[in-house]
């Protein structure tokens, strides 16, 4: 997953923990800002990588 990649609902592992990501802010460069249910935020810069869930949602 990449800032270009990343969608509300993902469940992203930060430090052992998975977050769920209930709401995205764009940055300048490509940037984003992750808010999660817990309420903490992540910035995720173009160059970041990481291992995400995504659920498929039903019809």
């Amino acid at each position: 997953m990449t800032s270009t990649t990343v969608q509300r609902g993902d469940i992203i592992q930060v430090g052992g923990r998975a977050c769920r990501v209930s709401n995205l802010f764009q940055l300048p460069q490509g940037s984003e800002q992750l808010l999660f249910e817990s309420g903490e935020l992540l910035t995720m810069h173009t160059r970041t990588r990481l291992v995400a869930v995504r659920m498929q949602r039903r019809r």
